[in-house]
């Protein structure tokens, strides 16, 4: 196991020049040893170059990578004893799943009992040891991918697993087990572990610590309950969640919220900057009002879904939309209605130049 410290950017193209020219933006990020995280955004934010760059697959363009101290940057995958699980399963069909597991020790000739001893209890970690014998041309999809899992862990030496979105050929039904088992895999073995996903669901459950990423640049990282409750930044308030956070565009003068023509005193201890801000609030914080109610806004509704534990209400107010995530018993509500809620309270977040306010 391994910790690893990036202090890099890369760019494609020689000599760039503006932001747009980098894949990654210069950035600097410590994976701590035996530490599961999660390399999280939309496809094309430099996720998987990220990856690639750590384990040895691709250069960066400026800085380094030091695994525990050591500068390995123009290591190979093989010097930094890697192992990476990709979106479709590598594997040796012709080969059974004992044999699979196996090929990596045998490549470093290792004593047939270890490999033996070894593979028996990858076997056992993976619920596979009544299929070891299997051809592996014969198994699932997810059992291949679970093969590709087992030949990365069963070096006990491995520095780290790295994931490239391993589920993505996965049945929806399934991908719940395998994320329970590489989850499983890494409180048992406390492997130092980095995934890659677009699915906030894989990224949340699975990891430790989040990195989420948009345009080549890790705009923050953190813990699920950080990203949801405090996103440094608007891009993480649309991306976690379903539906995302809310975000009014306003300006501040003199301690007083201007939100359209609704004017909402500022607490006390609430110091925000003047001039243009945008108010973030999460649609399950967001709470019905009466009328006139401090921290509340006159809306007009828009959209009512009754999911049955909860409804989904959807609203407007001077143009904008504000979802919120009520409780299932509010009685008759329409469309067109005018309704108030209640926007301001001590999950409100406050952003400056998408950058949220201390």
């Amino acid at each position: 196991m391994a910790r690893i410290e990036l202090d890099l950017a890369h760019a494609y193209k020689p000599g760039p020049k503006q932001d747009s020219d980098y894949a990654l933006l210069p950035l600097q990020m410590t994976f701590e040893d035996g530490g599961a995280y999660a390399l999280l955004g939309p496809s094309g934010c430099g996720k998987t170059t990220l990856l690639n760059i750590m384990s040895g697959l691709l250069a960066p363009s400026q800085g380094g990578v030091r695994f525990d101290g050591v500068d390995v940057t123009r290591f190979s995958p093989q010097a930094r004893n890697i192992a990476q699980v990709f979106q479709f399963p590598v594997i040796y069909d012709t080969m059974t799943v004992a044999e699979n597991l196996a090929f990596p020790l045998r490549n470093r000739q290792v004593p047939k009992d270890v490999i033996n001893k070894r593979v028996g209890e990858i076997a056992e970690v993976l619920e596979m040891s009544g299929q070891l014998n299997q051809r592996a041309a014969n198994l699932a999809a997810d059992e291949k991918q679970k093969i590709s899992l087992g030949r990365g862990l069963v070096r006990p030496d491995v520095s780290a697993v790295l994931f490239d979105e391993p589920l993505t050929v996965i049945d929806p039904h399934l991908k719940w087990q395998l994320r329970r088992k590489i989850k499983q895999i890494h409180q048992e073995l406390k492997l130092t572990m980095i995934y890659v996903t677009h699915d906030q669901v894989e990224a949340l459950t699975f990891a430790q610590q989040v990195v989420v990423m948009t345009r080549g640049r890790a705009v923050q990282v953190g813990s699920a309950a950080q990203l949801f409750e405090r996103p440094s930044h608007t891009f993480v308030g649309h991306f976690i969640g379903s539906p995302g956070m809310n975000f009014l565009a306003g300006q501040v003068a003199q301690q007083v919220l201007h939100l359209a023509d609704v004017v909402l005193p500022l607490h006390a201890g609430l110091a925000l900057p003047s001039g243009d801000i945008k108010l973030g609030i999460r649609p399950e914080y967001v709470t019905l009002a009466s009328p006139h109610a401090q921290g509340a806004l006159p809306m007009t509704l828009a959209h009512v879904q009754d999911v049955g534990t909860h409804i989904m209400l959807s609203a407007s107010f001077a143009g904008q939309t504000v979802k919120a995530r009520l409780p299932a018993n509010l009685g008759h509500l329409a469309t067109g209605d005018l309704i108030w809620l209640k926007v301001l309270g001590d999950q409100t977040c406050f952003y400056k130049n998408e950058e949220i306010v201390a």
